[in-house]
C-alpha cells in the first residue's frame, strides 16, 4: 500500500516542488500569501467588476482554481486567478448577448469559464497545444497593449459616473460626448486622488528616506492597494461620502463559493465556443510564455501540454465554483497559491461586510494603475524597424481591437498574420551565389567578392520549395539565363531547402526539359536526405540533364575549373 502511495504521489506534478519543500520556504511562503492576498483582494474584485460580474465572484475565481494549478500545473511559479486581459474578453463575449450583472448573464460566465477548461483540458489530453503556439508574438503583443487602452477607458465610467460604452474607441468618444455634462465631479476627484496614491505611495515608500525609518517596505508597498482600500471604505463611512452620490460596492454575500455545474443547453454553447476558445487560447500563451522564462531561470522542464492541462482542470472548477475564466495571475510558489486560497477563503466567509462601503472609483483606480504600465506604443516602431511584415501585423491587430471589437481584431490579427506568412514564403530570398577566394564557402554575389563563370549559374533559394514559391523561382531563374548568352549549367544549391511538394517537383520537372531545349544542364548540389528521398521518388532522377553533387565547390570544380586556374592555392 505506501508502494502504490508513493508511485501516486511522483506522479503529481506538484511532487516536483514538494518532495523538497522546507520549512524555511513555508514561512516564507506564509509572507508571500499574506501579500498576494492584499494584492488579489481589490484586484479580484475589480477584475470581477471588469468582468460585469458582482465583486464577489473575484475572490470565488482566487480559491478553487489555485488550489487546482498548484497541485497539476508544471510550472513552480505560477499561480492562477482572475486577470484583466481573460475578464475583459469574458466581457466581450457576454455582453453582446444578455444584460450586464443579470442572473442569466452570471451563469454565463461560469459556463464559459467551463467551457474554457474543456476546450485547453481536451487540447493539453490529445497534445495539441503546440496550436495556439502557432500565433504570432507580435500580434499576442499587439492584443494585450489594445486590449489594455480599451480597459481603461472602460474603467472610466467609474471615475466620473456615466453610462461609458468601450467595447472600442469609437464607441468610447460618441458615449463621451454624449454623457459628459452628466459628469460627476465628486467621483472624478476621488478617482483621480486614488489613482495618484497608488501611483506615488509605493514611489514614496520605496524612497530611502522611508526605508532608514521603517526599513524594508516591501510588503507595505505590494499592499498599497489594500491600504487605499481601507482608507476609502474610512472615508466613505467617517464622512459620510455616499450623500456627496459616490457608488459603492454595496452588500457582498459571505459564504464558500457554492459549487454546481451551471445551467447550459446546445445553442447557448455554440453561442458562447467563439469566445471560449479564444479565451482559452490566450490564457495558455500568456500563461505559457511566463512559465518558460521562469523555467529558463530556474533550468527546469516544462510540458506544455501538462500547463494545458492545469489550466484546464482550473477553469473547470472555476465553472463549477461560481467563478469566471481564469489565467496566470503572477509568478509566486504553488504553496503560497495554495495559503493565498485559505486566506481569500476566510475573507469570502467572515469578512465581505467590511467590502460594503468600498467605493467603486477605487476598484476602477485599481485597474486603470495596474493595467497602464501594458500601454506601451516603442514595440510597435520596433517591429516596424525590424520586420515590415510583423509591424504591419501588430498595427492591424491593434486597428481591429480598438475600432471594431477585442474578439473581431484577435481574429483580424491571426489571419493577417497567416496571411503575410503566406506572402512571404511566396516571395522568398534568391540570391546567384560565387565562390569566396581561398575558401570551399558560395555567398550572394551582391554582398561579397566572388568568382564566377560565364558559363555556370548558380542559384541558392533560402526558402523551402513549395507551390507557393514554385513560380516565383522559375521566373527568377528565366530572368537570370536570359542575361547570359553563354550559359551552360545552372546549379541550385540546396542548403537551404528542407522540403519539398510536389508542384514545386513538377516545375523542376518542366525547367530542366526546358533547359534542355537551350543546351542547358540542370544540377543540384548539397541535397538535405529529406529532400532527396523526394527527388529520387519522383521523374526528375530519371531525366536529370545534370547531376547530384554533394558539395557545391566539386560542383564548380567539375564544372567551371577555370576559375581555379589563377588560384592554385584550392583544395578539396
Amino acid at each position: 500500500m505506501p508502494n502504490s502511495k508513493s508511485k501516486l504521489l511522483h506522479r503529481l506534478p506538484a511532487w516536483a516542488w514538494l518532495s523538497h519543500y522546507t520549512p524555511v520556504k513555508f514561512k516564507s511562503d506564509v509572507l508571500a500569501a499574506l501579500i498576494v492576498v492584499a494584492m488579489l483582494v481589490p484586484q479580484g474584485m475589480a477584475y470581477a467588476m471588469l468582468a460585469g460580474l458582482p465583486p464577489i465572484m473575484g475572490l470565488y475565481a482566487s480559491i478553487l482554481p489555485m488550489i487546482i494549478y498548484a497541485l497539476l500545473g508544471g510550472s513552480s511559479t505560477l499561480s492562477i486567478g482572475p486577470v484583466a486581459i481573460i475578464s475583459m474578453m469574458t466581457f466581450a463575449t457576454l455582453n453582446p448577448l444578455f444584460e450586464v450583472g443579470s442572473p442569466v448573464y452570471i451563469e454565463a460566465a461560469t459556463l464559459l469559464a467551463l467551457m474554457v477548461g474543456i476546450i485547453s483540458l481536451l487540447l493539453g489530453l490529445f497534445r495539441f497545444g503546440f496550436l495556439i503556439q502557432l500565433i504570432s508574438h507580435p500580434v499576442i503583443q499587439s492584443f494585450i497593449i489594445a486590449s489594455a487602452l480599451l480597459i481603461a477607458f472602460g474603467q472610466l465610467k467609474f471615475l466620473v459616473d456615466l453610462s461609458l460604452k468601450a467595447n472600442n474607441i469609437p464607441e468610447f468618444a460618441s458615449s463621451l460626448l454624449q454623457y459628459f455634462p452628466l459628469l460627476h465631479v465628486p467621483s472624478l476627484i476621488f478617482g483621480l486622488l486614488s489613482i495618484g496614491l497608488l501611483i506615488y505611495l509605493p514611489k514614496l515608500l520605496k524612497s530611502q528616506a522611508v526605508q532608514s525609518r521603517l526599513g524594508s517596505t516591501d510588503f507595505l508597498v505590494r499592499a498599497v492597494p489594500l491600504i487605499l482600500v481601507c482608507l476609502g471604505i474610512a472615508a466613505i463611512v467617517f464622512l459620510d461620502l455616499k450623500l456627496q452620490g459616490i457608488k459603492t460596492v454595496g452588500a457582498i454575500p459571505s459564504g464558500f463559493p457554492p459549487l454546481s455545474f451551471p445551467h447550459w443547453n446546445w445553442e447557448l454553447v455554440m453561442t458562447l465556443l467563439p469566445g471560449a476558445s479564444m479565451i482559452a487560447m490566450i490564457s495558455f500563451v500568456e500563461s505559457l510564455s511566463i512559465a518558460q522564462a521562469t523555467a529558463l531561470q530556474q533550468r527546469s522542464h516544462l510540458n506544455s501540454n501538462q500547463e494545458l492541462i492545469a489550466l484546464g482542470l482550473a477553469n473547470i472548477s472555476a465553472g463549477v465554483s461560481s467563478a469566471f475564466p481564469v489565467a496566470d495571475a503572477g509568478a509566486k510558489s504553488p504553496m503560497a497559491g495554495v495559503l493565498s486560497s485559505i486566506l481569500i477563503i476566510f475573507v469570502s466567509l467572515f469578512f465581505t461586510g467590511f467590502f460594503e462601503d468600498l467605493p467603486l472609483t477605487i476598484l476602477a483606480a485599481t485597474i486603470i494603475v495596474s493595467i497602464w504600465k501594458l500601454v506601451n506604443f516603442q514595440p510597435f516602431f520596433d517591429a516596424w524597424r525590424y520586420s515590415k511584415a510583423d509591424g504591419l501585423a501588430m498595427w492591424i491587430t491593434f486597428l481591429g481591437v480598438v475600432l471594431i471589437d477585442i474578439s473581431t481584431g484577435l481574429i483580424i490579427g491571426i489571419v493577417s498574420t497567416f496571411v503575410l506568412m503566406l506572402w512571404r514564403i511566396s516571395r522568398p530570398h534568391i540570391a546567384v551565389v560565387g565562390l569566396v577566394e581561398g575558401t570551399q564557402h558560395f555567398r550572394n554575389i551582391q554582398r561579397h567578392q566572388v568568382s564566377t563563370s560565364d558559363r555556370v549559374l548558380s542559384l541558392r533559394i533560402d526558402e523551402n520549395l513549395t507551390f507557393l514559391n514554385a513560380n516565383s523561382f522559375k521566373g527568377y531563374l528565366i530572368n537570370e539565363i536570359s542575361l547570359n548568352d553563354q550559359l551552360q549549367h545552372v546549379i541550385i544549391n540546396c542548403s537551404s531547402i528542407s522540403a519539398i511538394d510536389l508542384s514545386a517537383l513538377e516545375m523542376l520537372e518542366d525547367l530542366n526539359a526546358e533547359l534542355a531545349k537551350l543546351d542547358i544542364r540542370l544540377h543540384f548540389a548539397e541535397v538535405k536526405g529529406p529532400v532527396m528521398d523526394k527527388l529520387q521518388a519522383s521523374k526528375l532522377m530519371t531525366h536529370l540533364s545534370g547531376r547530384i553533387y554533394l558539395t557545391h565547390f566539386q560542383a564548380i570544380q567539375d564544372l567551371a575549373p577555370e576559375i581555379f586556374e589563377q588560384h592554385k592555392d584550392y583544395t578539396i
